[in-house]
C-alpha cells in the first residue's frame, strides 16, 4: 500500500473495533469518506454476493454452505444470494467461541457491534458485527457453529498435511467447524468457504511449532 502511494496510519489498538473507531475519527478529521470493510451494501454485494453467484454457477447442485462470520459482509452478501437462488439452501455461519458477535446478536435481538478485544489467531473474525449485515444475516443463517483457537490451529495443520495448502487461520474457521462435526449432518453437496492465504511467517510458525 505504501509503495503505491497510500498514506498508512498504523493502529496501536490490538482489536478491530477500536481500530475502526480510530479510522472513523481520522476520516472525520480529514473530511474523507469512511468505507466500512463489511457494513456497506455495495461491499456485501461485491464480496459475498459475487462469490455466491460464481459458486452457484459452477456448482448448482450444492445445497449446504459453510461460511466464516466476522463483521458479516461476506456472509450477508453470500447468504442473501443463495437463499434467493438455491431451493432448500442451508447456510451455516462459523465464529470464534471467544468473539461470537453474531450468536450474541441473535440472543439479544440486536446487533452487537462492539466487543472487547480477544487474542486469537483468527483476527479476521474478531470483534463486533455490522448493524446492516446483522439485519440480513439474522433471517438467513440456519445454524451457528463456534470453534476454538486449538481447533482453528488443527484445521490449518490439516489443510497443509492433506492438501499442501497454506491458509490463514481465519480461513480455517469453517473448516474447523466441519472437522469437529459442529456443522451437523450435511443434507447434500456442500461448499466450505476458505477465504484466503494472507498468513504471516510468524503465524505459520505458531501453528506448526506449538
Amino acid at each position: 500500500m505504501i509503495a503505491l502511494g497510500a498514506e498508512v496510519i498504523v493502529s496501536n489498538f490490538p482489536g478491530f473495533d477500536q481500530t475502526e473507531e480510530l479510522a472513523q475519527e481520522e476520516a472525520r478529521k480529514s473530511g474523507r469518506p469512511f468505507i466500512s470493510a463489511f457494513d456497506d451494501f455495495d461491499v456485501m454485494a461485491g464480496n459475498g454476493g459475487t462469490l455466491a453467484a460464481e459458486v452457484v454457477e459452477d456448482l448448482p447442485q450444492a445445497t449446504d454452505f459453510v461460511c466464516p462470520i466476522g463483521g458479516g459482509g461476506l456472509g450477508a452478501g453470500f447468504s442473501l444470494y443463495v437463499k434467493e437462488k438455491v431451493p432448500d439452501a442451508r447456510f451455516i455461519g462459523c465464529q470464534h467461541e471467544a468473539s461470537p458477535a453474531f450468536s450474541m446478536s441473535l440472543e439479544q435481538g440486536r446487533a452487537v457491534t462492539r466487543l472487547d478485544c480477544r487474542e486469537t489467531l483468527a483476527a479476521g473474525i474478531e470483534g463486533g458485527i455490522g448493524a446492516r449485515t446483522f439485519e440480513i444475516l439474522r433471517s438467513r443463517v440456519d445454524q451457528v457453529a463456534l470453534v476454538s483457537d486449538l481447533e482453528i490451529r488443527a484445521a490449518v495443520q490439516w489443510m497443509i498435511e492433506e492438501h499442501q495448502y497454506s491458509i490463514e487461520p481465519t480461513a480455517a474457521v469453517p473448516l474447523a467447524a466441519c472437522l469437529n462435526g459442529r456443522v451437523g449432518k450435511l443434507n447434500g453437496p456442500a461448499v466450505v468457504i476458505v477465504t484466503g492465504r494472507n498468513v504471516s511467517f510468524n503465524t505459520i510458525k505458531k501453528v506448526l511449532c506449538s
